[in-house]
């Protein structure tokens, strides 16, 4: 249903916006104040031929760009809270960054995700994200109202739907629109979009939960042209997919002007930062956002936010506003959020990089709008619901991880649709870090490899795992157990090293797996082609396993003799090496370590006393094991005879890891 705007200043901003030819959104004091405030803004949105790696300033004073600006975005949305609907107008500018014309282009309409059970996302999850589920008001999406260009051609007819994953004829959320002349390479293109949105019942990142909004992957959102290098292309052209039940997303970095209209009580928190205080008429209220080198825009609005905010600057963080908006059950809280805050950005900017922005935004949404929790956008965050007063330390963690996400998804932006581990790994890994460091809370990596049953390969489309619990257990756990494998074998000091070189190497430059593969040789001077063979490329885990134990008796200078003859095998995966400890029935150990080479080793041990039992990898170096029930045999007390110790997996888990530690 299109949304009737009351204000008129908001009617004369979209007027101005969709004026045919605009070099520029016309909002009445953008002008005045954008040499000072957003000089970015000045990139003129035409055709005319620019340089691709040109900076947009020469002037001293100001900043060069942090990253390519491939997009450029200036938006005025209002927000209909008794129609759960958008209505928005939207000037977007996109450069050709290959060495050829492009005909066509592709924009993401995410929202479409939501517009019946049979679209590719909801036949995928379920209807479902996490323990949140769709209900009958989660129903929404898009609807493109006009599409022009700046010269006031009209494309309307010149689109239409694709599918190239999966050809679900049924899900719109990836248009193709066909150009009438072609984009050279290094110029650009403007197109004037009107559309409306339609905000589902929040289950699955972006709605509604009575007042309280998360508008997240709201807007026609260009698909990413890779030129020749980037991710290891050969031939440079479009990244395209649609949204699936595991994938997250992927974009160009760009610049956003955002103009959102409430109604006046509600509060309003978004990516970047606010160029002026916002301003009231007709009981409605305007926020004006901008942010740039971002390659994305999110925004959260309620009536009953309680709003903190605080002035945070550390070593290489000359100074940022941490922005919290609490759900009045939290308020109580905000001094743990904050310190959250504090500790990740400290501990991120020592580790890998400085956090270039002047703002990060924490929303806490409330209990029933869970699904729009935990989830990262450029520099504004979604902590748990706060679905009662009290929280244990999954607050501090959600936060920790989420902020890690500012780097290793806002920062290096890596292809999350076809290599999740890269975000989604790292983000796990960093925050285990600063868990263990700032909290005390040391992982049980052992344990968590053990959940891992059902390994495959890292990289991966994220569509093509075969179920969310597989997609999860190997893009978050077993991902980060390779890092922490790696970290094992070459130190805590190297693997900062490589962590901090990858991360200043790639950060603005969407790497892929064999980037970070290469930065790690480069750091250590040596291949990792076999073990990313094994562990990234492909979908191994550790597999050791004492396959038998066999004792004789002999006798010796007139004494009894124990010949105890034990094989081990490898039955998945390679460790170089495999320590083993022998227990004999007299109290005491032998350590040996095997190299790995070949399948198995058979150790023929004498002794006074029989081998009583075997266990292999006894201080669980070997961090990518999953099947350690198989580590472990016990000798029978008939010595000519074996069996596994009979006791419950659990039970060994308990034995042998102790205490679990989250």
């Amino acid at each position: 249903m299109k949304l009737l705007l009351t204000n008129r200043l908001f009617q004369w901003m979209l007027l101005m916006v969709l004026c045919s030819g605009l070099a520029m959104v016309s909002y009445p004091y953008l002008h005045a104040k954008s040499k000072k405030i957003i000089p970015a803004i000045q990139t003129p949105m035409s055709n005319e031929a620019i340089p691709f790696d040109t900076p947009q300033s020469t002037n001293p004073t100001i900043p060069a760009p942090l990253s390519h600006r491939i997009v450029e975005y200036h938006i005025a949305v209002s927000l209909s809270p008794e129609q759960k609907t958008l209505e928005a107008a939207q000037i977007m500018t996109w450069e050709n960054p290959g060495t050829k014309p492009v005909s066509e282009i592709y924009l993401h309409l995410y929202p479409n995700a939501f517009e019946s059970n049979k679209t590719t996302f909801n036949r995928e999850s379920g209807g479902k994200l996490r323990n949140d589920k769709m209900t009958p008001a989660s129903i929404g999406g898009m609807k493109i109202e006009s599409l022009k260009t700046s010269e006031g051609e009209d494309l309307s007819t010149h689109l239409s739907f694709v599918q190239p994953d999966d050809g679900n004829v049924n899900d719109h959320t990836l248009m193709k629109v066909r150009l009438s002349e072609p984009i050279a390479p290094g110029t650009k293109i403007s197109l004037n979009i009107k559309y409306s949105v339609k905000l589902p019942y929040v289950y699955a990142r972006m709605g509604y939960a009575d007042d309280f909004y998360m508008v997240g992957q709201w807007f026609p959102k260009m698909a990413v042209y890779e030129p020749v290098g980037t991710r290891g292309r050969t031939e440079e052209g479009w990244n395209l997919h649609q949204y699936h039940g595991n994938s997250e997303f992927y974009a160009d970095f760009g610049i956003y002007d955002v103009s959102i209209q409430v109604p006046a009580s509600y509060i309003v928190a978004a990516t970047g930062f606010p160029v002026k205080t916002a301003t009231e008429q007709n009981n409605r209220k305007t926020y004006h956002f901008y942010a740039d080198d971002v390659h994305d825009f999110a925004w959260s609005a309620s009536p009953h936010f309680t709003y903190y905010e605080e002035p945070f600057s550390a070593a290489n963080l000359p100074g940022v506003k941490i922005k919290l908006y609490l759900d009045p059950k939290h308020k109580n809280l905000k001094a743990r959020y904050i310190q959250a805050a504090k500790k990740s950005l400290t501990r991120y900017t020592e580790w890998y990089g400085a956090y270039p922005y002047s703002t990060l935004s924490i929303v806490v949404p409330p209990g029933n709008a869970n699904g729009a929790g935990g989830m990262e956008y450029p520099t504004l965050i979604t902590a748990w619901g706060a679905a009662s007063e009290q929280a244990d330390l999954e607050l501090e963690r959600v936060v920790v991880h989420e902020i890690g996400h500012q780097f290793w998804y806002g920062m290096v932006a890596s292809n999350e649709f076809e290599e999740a581990w890269l975000d989604e790994g790292f983000t796990s890994y960093a925050e285990d870090k600063v868990m263990e460091r700032e909290y005390g809370s040391k992982p049980n990596l052992p344990l968590e490899a053990s959940y891992v049953t059902s390994p495959a390969p890292l990289k991966q489309n994220a569509w093509e795992y075969l179920h969310h619990d597989q997609y999860a257990d190997n893009v978050y756990t077993r991902a980060k157990l390779v890092l922490n494998a790696i970290e094992k074998e070459i130190g805590s000091e190297q693997m900062k090293l490589t962590l901090k070189t990858y991360f200043q190497r790639w950060k603005f430059q969407h790497p892929a797996s064999q980037d970070f593969q290469a930065v790690l040789e480069t750091v250590t001077k040596k291949s990792w082609q076999p073990f990313f063979n094994d562990f990234v490329y492909s979908g191994l885990m550790l597999d050791y396993a004492v396959d038998h134990i066999q004792i004789q008796t002999k006798s010796k200078l007139n004494k009894t003799v124990y010949e105890s003859e034990i094989l081990i095998q490898k039955r998945d995966g390679q460790h170089d090496a495999v320590p083993i400890q022998f227990h004999f029935s007299d109290g005491s150990k032998l350590e040996k370590t095997w190299d790995s080479q070949g399948t198995e080793v058979l150790y023929k041990l004498e002794h006074s006393a029989p081998v009583d039992w075997v266990l292999i990898d006894p201080n669980h170096t070997m961090l990518l094991e999953n099947k350690h029930i198989n580590n472990f045999m016990k000798t029978a007390i008939d010595p000519q005879t074996t069996i596994r110790w009979n006791t419950s997996f659990s039970k060994i888990l308990e034995t042998f890891f102790g205490m679990v530690s989250w």
